[in-house]
């Protein structure tokens, strides 16, 4: 009889942010993850002027070693909410800076899509983790969010940088410190199932 794997019917692993090297260390790729604590929103514009920042040796809003960043834009909060729809952006668009990030202490980031191999490598070397995010339910997401700080860059309007703070947030780990990328895995399991 085949084995059946069942570490994704396991029950969530609950986490708290500032995420650290042993949390990042225990984490494997197709671990469910309810991440509880202070996230920052920022995406494209956002990162640019981070990374602008860094290259200037400039003090960032944020201290990128205690930072969880949320690939995100919030919609406007509807009366009597914290905040309105908030979903994932797709990862890859933060690419080109995510790398620099790692280096200056960022342990966790959260989105939807695969990486490139310099950010799965950054992560690898520097014992960080990629979460991803659900896709499609934005308004659900919404509900983990009990508050909202705009921190930075209050021009970029829903880009700007936010901090969230967000309760048992549902996620799975993409890319962990060893390496492993559950994409991919996944995808070689498929393709062997379907020879």
């Amino acid at each position: 009889m085949k084995k059946v794997d069942t570490r994704l019917e396991n029950n969530p692993i609950r986490i708290q942010t500032p995420l650290n090297k042993e949390v990042c260390l225990s984490l494997r790729a197709g671990d469910m993850v309810l991440l509880s604590g202070e996230v920052y929103t920022a995406r494209d514009a956002a990162h640019r002027r981070m990374y602008d920042s860094l290259k200037k040796d400039l003090v960032l809003p944020i201290d990128l070693s205690t930072a969880t960043l949320f690939y995100a834009a919030p919609s406007p909060a509807p009366p009597g909410r914290v905040i309105g729809s908030i979903g994932p952006t797709t990862s890859y668009r933060m690419d080109a800076f995510t790398p620099v990030f790692i280096e200056h202490g960022l342990k966790g980031m959260i989105g939807k899509g695969g990486r490139s191999p310099e950010v799965v490598k950054a992560i690898r070397r520097y014992k960080a983790v990629y979460f991803g995010a659900i896709g499609g339910i934005a308004a659900l997401t919404a509900r983990c969010v009990k508050k909202v700080e705009l921190v930075a860059y209050e021009d970029l309007g829903p880009e700007a940088i936010r901090k969230l703070t967000v309760t048992d947030l549902p996620l799975v780990v993409i890319n962990d410190s060893q390496g492993n990328d559950l994409y991919q895995s996944e995808q070689s399991k498929w393709r062997i199932l379907s020879k």
